[in-house]
């Protein structure tokens, strides 16, 4: 037996001692046990996935892709809401925003034919859904991460953060368009026609296209760009004021009292007292009398005077400081990035000026409508003393050096000395 033994291990055999110890089905039925829960056996696998068509898969894939895309969607949404944190990057942020922009818009296109012409194409609107969640929104997201405002200024940061959120708001809209029962949308639902709830896919993939735009006109102007239109606006906003005060004004001179009519009879020899209790009492503007007493009338002329002299100073800060502005931010060939955080505090500060002056004049004009002396006089105080406030922040040029805008400033008495 043990010679048997010997010649068996000797051959490369279980020797028969081992045998009876393991008996063999043991072993086996512990390697099948092991192995069941990890692959199921081979001919199960076919006939599970067999139980869809290709068509079906496609769908099935479709849903899952949207579920995605409109998650990151709005994650994105919620992180423009914040402000962005200065990081040390070489990319212009600016660049990427119209980058992906214009991909952001490509690809809406592509969408939006793919949901209203047949044959409904599941596996095509999926993948670019996947091209779109790979690329371009995230990259849009990073452009608005990067654009921050110690680098791009804070109007540049807060523009780009509004227009690209526009972008991931109206892009979901799109998405949720997306038809989920194989089907392509009807006219109605094209068109928004119907009973259809929104303003349908063509409608909804041109303001796509409009908020994609707006991120890419911000690429074009620049930072200059940004700043004269903001300029213009609230330039605007101050000479609509300064000319109603005008009107008011004028409206005075042709109502004052002429023939000799007394101050309660209009020239019918109506008594108007009635209705001047009703004017006040439904706020309407009063008006100087002619005797103006507390000196209205020539605080209104001055004011206007040097309302004219602010409107005046807004457009030669744009034509002398914001068009002779340098490119910002620097790039790595420039020689003097360090000016760049000192020229972008100054453009903070002005612009956050120029926002002001055009509320301080509307509160001044409404304290000339009461007649209130008092508040005339502040409001006055508050509105030239901003001009005065811009006009010292930018009375040198970018060099540092005086111009032309310096000597029409210290003409204008904007500044108490010019040296």
């Amino acid at each position: 037996m043990e010679l048997q033994s010997r010649q068996e291990e000797e051959a490369g055999q279980i020797p028969r001692r081992v045998q009876e110890i393991f008996p063999p089905p043991t072993i086996f039925v512990t390697r099948i046990y092991i192995y069941t829960p990890i692959s199921p056996p081979p001919n199960i696998v076919p006939a599970m996935a067999d139980s869809k068509t290709k068509a079906e898969k496609d769908l099935d894939a479709l849903k899952l892709t949207v579920q995605t895309t409109s998650t990151l969607i709005s994650q994105l949404q919620s992180s423009t809401s914040k402000s962005p944190t200065p990081k040390e990057s070489n990319i212009n942020a600016l660049d990427l925003a119209r980058d992906t922009a214009s991909l952001i818009r490509a690809h809406s296109t592509k969408l939006s034919l793919l949901i209203i012409n047949k044959p409904f194409t599941a596996s095509a609107i999926s993948t670019v859904l996947r091209e779109l969640v790979s690329g371009p929104l995230p990259g849009l997201a990073s452009a608005v991460e990067l654009c921050n405002a110690a680098k791009y200024t804070k109007a540049m940061s807060a523009e780009l953060q509004w227009r690209a959120k526009k972008v991931f708001m109206e892009l979901g809209t799109l998405v949720d368009a997306i038809p989920l029962d194989g089907k392509t949308l009807t006219e109605d639902q094209k068109n928004g026609t119907g009973s259809t709830v929104g303003k349908g896919s063509l409608a909804s993939t041109g303001v796509v296209w409009e908020a994609c735009d707006s991120v890419i006109e911000l690429s074009k102007l620049g930072i200059a760009g940004l700043l004269i239109k903001k300029a213009d606006q609230y330039r605007d906003l101050l000479k609509d004021a300064l000319e109603e005060l005008q009107e008011w004004g004028e409206e005075e001179s042709d109502g004052e009292e002429e023939g000799g009519f007394s101050d309660d009879e209009d020239a019918d020899g109506v008594d108007t007292s009635a209705q001047d209790a009703v004017d006040n009492i439904f706020g309407s503007q009063r008006h100087i009398s002619s005797e103006d007493p507390e000196k209205i009338r020539p605080r209104l002329e001055s004011a206007q005077k040097r309302l004219k002299l602010v409107v005046l100073m807004y457009q030669a800060v744009v034509k002398r400081r914001f068009k002779t502005l340098p490119q910002l931010p620097h790039t790595e060939t420039k020689e003097k990035p360090n000016d760049d955080p000192k020229i972008i505090d100054c453009l903070d500060e002005v612009l956050d000026v120029f926002k002001k002056i055009p509320d301080i004049t509307d509160e001044l004009a409404s304290a000339f409508y009461e007649l209130d002396v008092a508040e005339i006089d502040k409001r006055m105080d508050e509105c030239f003393f901003a001009g005065f406030a811009a006009s010292e922040l930018l009375v040198k040029n970018w060099k540092g050096e005086d111009d032309e805008f310096t000597a029409w400033v210290c003409m204008n008495a904007f500044l108490p000395k010019c040296d």
